[in-house]
């Protein structure tokens, strides 16, 4: 499985790079038990999962910068918050990138949006020329006039405006916080470049929110409103009728803000977000509102030891469902009764009993975490089902939980047979249409869930997954790939990452009962073929062919290829040694790392809210447990006999041959193609063959 002091690249033919190797199932087991131990002392009370996520430079620069326009209105002569404002400010100088800008992570690449973030809020200590932290503005102002073009207030707001297109979730509050710093210039003229926000339709039903098509996604809300107001209280509109149309709805969008607050303050559990609504709350005369002053209490209560901010408080609920799902039957296996009951307990108390009174979400749904800020979600949910299966006692209660589970999805929907994040309908935004990866974790669900519901919940939920299906073969991309809504890799154009949204798709429509599953052949070859195409050379998987390899990228590729090895395909295009070929060497590459203790690296392949990184510290450990427990099931030795090495009929060196014979006129039998020169054109034979 390691071919050591090869070339890399064109000069490895594929041949060899196939080549499959004998498979030790005592060290998979072996590591298996090492990773699966690991992640079981993770949990907390023994019951479940908080994980940890990543500090961010984003998260902190909004948190001091709310945190010191609040102590500048409210006590100017007394700052309460001067010293986690200096600690704020020093761990964000102590974590800019060499380039001088910063990412949404100490892992991130600098991107405009965050730089700009983090220069705004040192502007709230000392002047240009005579600033404690000069030499780190200095550095930032040097990467924005390479990377934005100027410091210019138009070029700023251009850039961030660019980056973001017609969702203006972000890029409003990024320019807010730029004027509120003065960065955007002085006075009135500031904000002459923050694009208003209509906060008075918040003060309409909650129903008319699609029809309405708000400029932003569904669960922007709160910042809709405060932004909106202090938008309109800096500059306000020329017409006295106007303004004081628009003043008369403040009081009602401050009562709809106030009755969607979460009882700890924090919208979302996420410090951008409140920190936004306070920022612009208190600089709009409002700091010493109901809604401010809880605000500024989870800024202050979330902060960490070393002054730093997450984007969110914890996805608890989301990497416990991550981790029972990847433990599965075998690794929840030997749990002590109690702990097992306490588990399973513990997830079925985080449904949602009642209408969600932020989102207007009928009950049934799971939200990332069990802290108050959450809100019910489609990925959350789907994920909660698959543990509730693994978790499951044949009890009325657990069918009662699943039922209205699954029910909840099917009416969540989209017309289009696709599942949203949270609202059915919405908008067009991104975060408000229909996603491959949640729709592909919804199929999971429905698919363990169906033969366990009664029989009007049954017929609901296949002909829901019928249509999701359907939704996922007509958004598959012509070189086979899916790519998802909330994974992304930093290093793939446009941030996006086919490999992690085919892996997932992948391990739904394979799992399909065999009817569904003979109408998504076609494309689940083509998205094998995809990924199999774009392993690295050293055997790991990155978001595309080229880019560095991850725990997370090579765990979720190698486990759906496990899962296509072990199901049964006649097909002419299917040859379950070549796929074994490629996922056994996946898992040589996790094995190493597992072995050699570095298994719990994380990358920082999640993105949340619009395009804002981060990184979970738990992601690799779980998604490693999850390739190695489906690698013994495929691999156990009643399973599939070990084969020493393929024969040179495979599946792949059949169809390269065929290729040169049939397209090229040419045949070199002792002659293997490397990868320069067969990529793009196999990807083509994955159809014209």
């Amino acid at each position: 499985m390691n071919y050591e002091g090869e070339p890399s690249g064109a000069g490895r033919a594929f041949g060899e790079w196939f080549k499959v190797m004998k498979v030790d199932y005592d060290r998979i087991s072996a590591a298996f038990e090492k990773a699966k131990n690991a992640l079981l002392a993770e949990r907390k009370e023994s019951h479940y999962w908080v994980g940890e996520l990543s500090a961010s430079p984003l998260s902190t620069a909004t948190a001091v910068t709310a945190l010191a326009i609040v102590d500048r209105v409210l006590s100017p002569h007394q700052l309460r918050y001067r010293e986690l404002v200096s600690r704020g400010l020093e761990w964000i100088v102590g974590h800019v990138n060499p380039d001088g800008g910063w990412g949404d992570t100490d892992r991130s690449r600098s991107n405009v949006s965050t730089t700009v973030l983090c220069w705004s809020a040192l502007n709230l200590i000392g002047q240009d020329g005579d600033h404690p932290f000069q030499e780190t503005v200095n550095g930032a102002e040097a990467w924005l006039r390479e990377h934005a073009g100027g410091l210019e207030s138009e070029i700023i707001a251009e850039a961030v405006t660019k980056r973001y297109g017609k969702d203006r979730t972000f890029s409003v509050p990024i320019l807010t916080m730029a004027a509120l710093t003065g960065r955007l210039g002085a006075g009135r003229q500031a904000w002459a470049l923050v694009k208003p926000l209509p906060f008075e339709l918040a003060a309409f039903p909650p129903s008319w929110y699609a029809a309405l098509q708000l400029p932003v996604v569904s669960y922007a809300l709160p910042a809709l409103i405060a932004i909106g107001i202090a938008r309109h209280r800096h500059f306000p509109e020329r017409s006295p009728i106007l303004r004081g149309i628009r003043a008369s709805f403040i009081p009602k969008c401050l009562s709809v803000l106030r009755a969607i607050q979460p009882a700890n303050g924090g919208f979302l559990e996420a410090t951008p977000l409140t920190s936004f609504v306070t920022m612009n709350l208190a600089s709009s005369r409002l700091a010493g509102h109901p809604v401010t002053l809880k605000s500024t209490e989870f800024i202050v209560n979330s902060v960490r030891e070393d002054g730093s901010w997450a984007i969110d408080a914890n996805l608890s609920t989301w990497v416990t469902t991550l981790s029972v799902n990847a433990l599965g039957d075998r690794g929840l296996k030997g749990l002590p009764e109690e702990e097992f009951k306490g588990l399973s307990i513990w997830l079925q108390e985080q449904q949602y009993r009642k209408r969600h009174p932020y989102t207007q979400a009928e009950p049934g749904a799971w939200s990332w975490t069990n802290l108050p800020g959450g809100v019910p979600d489609a990925d959350d949910t789907a994920g909660a089902l698959i543990a509730m299966h693994y978790l499951w006692k044949d009890t009325d209660v657990e069918r009662h939980v699943a039922k209205n589970g699954s029910n909840w999805l099917c009416r969540l929907q989209n017309h289009d047979g696709g599942i949203p994040t949270f609202c059915k309908g919405w908008g067009n935004l991104p975060f408000d249409r229909s996603s491959p990866d949640i729709s592909a974790h919804t199929i999971r669900a429905w698919t363990l869930w169906i033969p366990k519901l009664m029989p009007n919940d049954q017929f609901r939920a296949k002909r829901a997954l019928r249509r999701a299906v359907n939704f996922l073969l007509r958004r598959q991309r012509g070189d086979g790939t899916w790519c998802p809504l909330w994974f992304g890799n930093q290093e793939v154009a446009e941030d996006e990452n086919p490999t992690y949204g085919t892996a997932r798709v992948l391990l739904a429509l394979i799992g399909l009962p065999e009817k569904e599953r003979r109408r998504a052949l076609s494309a689940i070859i083509q998205g094998v073929h995809w990924l199999i195409l774009n392993q690295n050379d050293d055997g790991g998987w990155g978001g595309s062919y080229g880019t560095a390899s991850s725990v997370e990228e090579t765990s979720l590729s190698a486990e759906a290829l496990l899962a296509c090895v072990a199901t049964p395909i006649g097909d002419e295009g299917w040859d379950s040694r070549w796929i074994r070929a490629a996922a056994v060497n996946g898992l040589e590459w996790l094995l190493e790392r597992v072995e050699a203790g570095r298994m719990a690296a994380a990358s920082p392949i999640g993105f949340y809210f619009a395009k804002l990184w981060y990184y979970e510290r738990l992601y690799p450990l779980i998604f490693t447990v999850g390739a190695l427990r489906r690698a013994m099931e495929v691999f156990q030795p009643e399973a599939l006999p070990n084969v020493e090495e393929a024969a040179p009929e495979s599946s792949f060196v059949w169809y390269i041959e065929r290729a040169q014979f049939n397209y090229w006129g040419t045949f070199y039998p002792d002659q293997s193609p490397n990868r320069a020169s067969f990529e793009s054109e196999f990807l083509f034979l994955n159809y014209a063959l």
